[in-house]
């Protein structure tokens, strides 16, 4: 198993996620995945920040959308990156948030096919090829990226049968959604395989994480985000494989009325050993061979929200035996 890998969203303040790489690299980590979300931090410019911080750290980009960033724009900036920093820059790709996408005025209904030329867009200019696809969404013709060949990774992020499918094609690795059960991973892995994979091909999740010497402080980390996050319709079939009972439009409610209380009662213990890896160490740990086991290459460690908590959940991993 590659060494472990930690994500952040994009939401802390700059010393912050400098203070949080910081304990991410003296943990061991080797390997941070940037989010972009609409109005926070940058991932492009906080990834240039770190790799020139960090000698050793790898980075990859999630998951821009080429609904806000062309195919071409995305190529462009990782190739650079790579120019500056060889081989240590990954591009994964993916629709986005459809109800932050919605606030700039941006339908992403149907996104397949968009998706799809997006991908063979970046995967053509990445090769050095003088690009000719002309798609009905996005195009790019008679040009090649200035920077030339570039060897890097191009993933997708994917959580719908057929997305999935498509990362499985077309990318050289998948990005599972956080929140996912144990059975959704095994599920969403055998939708990515079911037309044959690339040798290279690389699976990942992520997965969020706590551990406190007491499991119900761990738990109460990872309450809110794990709301926010199976909140949305299309982590039914999530919920249902892992026997999971929540009241999805309780949870919305409570979200939109700001009651912390009730979205606490209603992400139970028993949802979040279900849709997370956090407790004691000892908990953490066989969740997260949990998730390995289920066929996850890598699993990306989110919701740290503090030099602490990331010190204490690599601790617990080198301290397994």
């Amino acid at each position: 198993m590659p060494g472990p890998s930690i994500s952040f969203d994009g939401r802390e303040p700059v010393e912050a996620v400098l203070a949080k790489a910081q304990a991410a690299v003296d943990g061991g980590v080797n390997s941070i995945w940037l989010a972009c979300h609409l109005y926070q931090r940058d991932p492009i410019v906080t990834a240039s920040v770190l790799l020139n911080r960090h000698p050793h750290l790898k980075i990859t980009l999630v998951a821009i959308s080429p609904y806000l960033v062309h195919p071409v724009h995305a190529a462009m900036a990782a190739a650079t990156i790579d120019e500056f920093f060889p081989g240590r820059i990954s591009l994964c790709l993916g629709v986005g948030a459809p109800a932050d996408l919605a606030n700039v005025g941006i339908n992403t209904a149907a996104p397949l096919g968009p998706m799809r030329e997006a991908l063979d867009i970046c995967r053509a200019l990445l090769r050095g090829e003088t690009v000719q696809i002309k798609g009905e969404r996005f195009e790019a013709s008679g040009r090649a990226l200035g920077s030339g060949q570039h060897y890097i990774p191009l993933l997708l992020a994917a959580s719908g049968p057929k997305m999935l499918r498509l990362a499985g094609s077309h990318a050289d690795g998948v990005l599972l959604s956080a929140g996912a059960s144990v059975e959704f991973v095994r599920w969403s892995l055998a939708q990515v395989s079911a037309n044959g994979l690339a040798a290279e091909f690389h699976s990942h999740g992520l997965v969020y994480a706590a551990v406190a010497d007491d499991a119900n402080a761990a738990f109460d980390r990872v309450r809110r985000v794990l709301a926010t996050t199976l909140r949305g319709k299309h982590h039914a079939q999530n919920l249902e494989l892992a026997g999971s009972h929540l009241d999805q439009a309780a949870v919305n409610e409570a979200i939109a009325s700001g009651n912390g209380d009730a979205v606490d009662k209603l992400i139970d213990d028993t949802i979040v050993e279900r849709h997370a890896a956090a407790g004691t160490p000892n908990t953490f740990r066989t969740r997260l061979d949990a998730y390995q086991a289920a066929g996850l290459d890598g699993t990306v460690l989110a919701s740290m929200r503090t030099p602490e908590q990331i010190t204490a959940v690599l601790s617990a991993l080198r301290s397994q035996t």
